[in-house]
């Protein structure tokens, strides 16, 4: 279907690349007047049966006309890189010769120094290469998606924000390994991820729960990758992600919190290399290995097998778990926010999670749940529960906007 672009006026674009495990999001934005959304879509299912979705948005009301403006694409099975290409080409054939300021990519490790976005030149781009062992699920995607769009548009500014950026004005015991201290001087330390997304989170908090803002909140951002982050008055103390992105909660493929010893086992006894453990705790664990099924919590969800249902067992009981620590490291809690793919949602796992958490003066509404309701907590509870859509688009052309102030 051929879509009018109704967004085409004469201010500059500004254009968002989110790399995640499994899929790509994009968003494009005029500049002027203001910081306006205008198209929106993503890259589904890399690696299997994947398909390009794109919805055009009116500029007058952001929104799209009923039943237009909105197509779909089937790509076959693509890759990362066959996502961004997938994605470019969509905008070289709908850009109409429109200037194209900048690129803001999310870029999931910033390392121990970067805590800010950045330009991107050739140096910038070398620092970054450093840290794709530390993420090898993400970082040469997020790597990828940046030489793929400096290509695309040569004469756009290239602008990285890092998941792991809001997180690092956080203490010293929120951050260390009890290892010798010369490997935390190293940069091997608890770094947290979903920043970009916790940041939204804090300042819709800030814009329409000022109350909470200011208090005591625990984030569940539970998509295909999940962690939580404890927060307070918007700004990060502890998180469940640590050194990598596989710490913390079990995730679609990734194993979540893991002995040590484990992987002392597989390799002394299995006979395991580091490629065949990178392979295992990456791809092979999670709700996948668990359920022996599928990563999908839907699929799990639909399905009679009771290994599908002992996966989402373990995914509520860890998140539960999680939450009564994060309350531990907050000192009392006032908030929880579901957020990401599964947190807003699954009404089936927000329910499974929420069970027999009154200990902690969680009170919620069955109904209210099930409905999708912004506000899930019953009116006596002590606790408020909200279920937030995260926009971690909108953080990185917010980020882009301020630093080259456009």
């Amino acid at each position: 279907m051929d879509l009018p672009l109704t967004f085409m006026n004469s201010s500059a674009l500004l254009l968002t690349l989110n790399a995640g495990s499994s899929s790509l999001k994009f968003g494009v934005y005029e500049t002027s007047p203001g910081l306006t959304l205008v198209a929106s879509g993503q890259v589904h299912r890399i690696g299997g049966d994947s398909a390009l979705t794109v919805k055009l948005l009116a500029a007058a009301n952001r929104q799209p006309p009923e039943g237009q403006a909105q197509e779909s694409q089937a790509l076959g099975t693509v890759s990362h890189d066959g996502a961004v290409d997938a994605i470019l080409n969509w905008l070289r054939q709908r850009i109409d010769g429109r200037r194209v300021a900048a690129v803001s990519h999310r870029v999931v490790h910033g390392g121990p120094t970067l805590a800010a976005p950045i330009c991107l030149d050739a140096a910038a781009l070398e620092c970054l290469a450093q840290w794709v062992p530390l993420a090898p699920l993400h970082q040469p995607f997020n790597l990828a998606g940046i030489e793929a769009a400096r290509l695309a548009f040569p004469d756009a500014v290239q602008v990285a924000c890092f998941d792991t950026a809001f997180h690092r004005q956080r203490g010293f015991v929120a951050d260390a390994f009890a290892l010798p201290r010369h490997f935390y001087e190293a940069g091997i330390r608890r770094y947290g991820f979903h920043g970009l997304s916790y940041e939204y989170i804090a300042s819709r908090l800030k814009q329409d729960h000022a109350d909470l803002f200011g208090g005591k909140v625990v984030v569940a951002h539970l998509g295909n990758g999940a962690s939580m982050c404890a927060l307070r008055q918007g700004r990060s103390v502890a998180s469940t992600m640590g050194f990598s992105a596989l710490d913390g909660l079990p995730m679609g493929t990734r194993c979540g919190q893991l002995d040590p010893g484990v992987l002392l086992y597989l390799m002394e006894h299995e006979h395991m290399d580091a490629a065949a453990l990178r392979e295992l705790l990456y791809h092979e664990s999670g709700l996948k290995g668990l359920s022996g099924l599928s990563h999908d919590v839907r699929e799990l969800s639909a399905s009679a097998n009771p290994h599908a249902r002992e996966a989402l067992d373990y995914f509520a009981y860890r998140c539960r778990r999680e939450i009564g620590g994060l309350a531990a490291c907050l000192e009392g809690m006032d908030g929880l926010v579901f957020t990401a793919g599964i947190g807003e949602n699954s009404a089936e796992v927000r329910a499974m999670i929420l069970a027999g958490m009154d200990w902690l003066g969680i009170e919620w509404d069955a109904r209210a749940n099930t409905q999708h309701a912004p506000v899930i907590s019953a009116p006596a509870s002590r606790v408020r529960v909200l279920v937030i859509p995260t926009d971690e688009e909108r953080m990185l052309a917010e980020h882009a906007c301020r630093l080259l102030g456009l």
